[in-house]
């Protein structure tokens, strides 16, 4: 049985290599790079989860899955000739090393600021250098190490911290309150050429079946102005510190509590919500706001 941090990683190992191995599991040999990635995005969110609801019971598990994504990726690389954990562990090790002169070298760092200062100074050198004199300019920009392919969100946070770092800010939060009331109104602008009788919820059934026909054009320019508002609200949870996706998953958690709530409250009455008038159900809706929230408070209590 392994007993050092060591053995243990080496284990992990070992059993993957098994796994991927003649004789191994059959779902796992017929695997590859893009059909893991939507199991490391799933994972990924599955540990956010568990660090939002303070799980600390199932957070080393929920770890142990996305470590997984990496031993995974690591022994296909290895099964294809190109690369093994060992050159990830390196690197990373490198890495580490090398982004904290303040703590490895004689760089000074006070701050976190000074340390974040150093890390871009220091990963653009390194790409410089990797690249060669004839690499791509685009690396240069402020922006260029901001991947595309992450999820909207984080990557408008990530766009316009780095934006900021080089003074390209609000000087104050009521200038972004000024900028959402500002896209707002610009929103409203663009609905006036809605077709009448205006924007209406989709009907229930069949899924789009119920979409309204808008000029392409008109679409365009609505969904930009939305765009920019959601850009907005993220640059105010920037400026708050607030991370918006976790604060948009909380807030998605406790609809999704409610709305539970109010479908348990009618289905003991014998009823669905579909068959119940508005004005109730924004009776309930209300009521679900204490209800749920205590019956949560009292199964988080419960887990501890």
């Amino acid at each position: 049985m392994a007993t050092t941090t060591g053995e243990r990683f080496e284990r992990a190992v070992s059993i993957m290599a098994r796994l991927r191995g003649e004789g191994g599991c059959p779902w796992d040999r017929e695997q590859t790079f893009d059909s893991i990635k939507p199991y490391t995005v799933e994972e990924t969110y599955e540990v956010l989860e568990a660090i939002d609801n303070r799980d600390w019971e199932e957070l080393p598990g929920e770890l142990g899955d996305l470590l997984l994504q990496v031993l995974f990726y690591a022994q296909m690389a290895k099964d294809d000739g190109r690369f093994a954990i060992d050159d990830v562990l390196d690197r990373l090790s490198s890495k580490l090393v090398s982004r904290h002169p303040h703590v490895f070298g004689d760089v000074k760092a006070e701050t976190s600021s000074e340390v974040l200062r150093n890390w871009e100074a220091l990963k653009k050198q390194e790409n410089r250098q990797r690249g060669g004199e004839g690499a791509n300019q685009k690396d240069d920009s402020i922006l260029g190490g901001v991947s595309r392919s992450m999820p909207a969100l984080l990557e408008a946070h990530k766009l316009s911290s780095r934006a900021a770092r080089v003074g390209f800010d609000w000087p104050s939060i009521e200038g972004l309150f000024d900028k959402l009331r500002e896209e707002t109104a610009e929103l409203q602008e663009e609905l006036k050429e809605f077709p009448a009788p205006g924007p209406r919820p989709a009907n229930s059934g069949v899924a789009g079946s119920g979409k309204q026909q808008i000029a392409e054009k008109l679409r365009e320019r609505l969904e930009d102005e939305l765009g920019d508002l959601f850009f907005v609200l993220v640059n105010i949870a920037r400026y708050l510190a607030l991370d918006s996706e976790s604060a948009l998953k909380k807030t998605n958690r406790k609809f999704r509590r409610r709305f539970e709530w109010m479908e348990k409250q009618l289905a003991a009455a014998g009823r669905k919500v579909g068959e119940t008038p508005l004005q109730e159900l924004e009776t309930l809706w209300q009521l679900s706001k204490s209800e749920a929230s205590s019956e949560a408070k009292d199964g988080r209590n419960s887990t501890r």
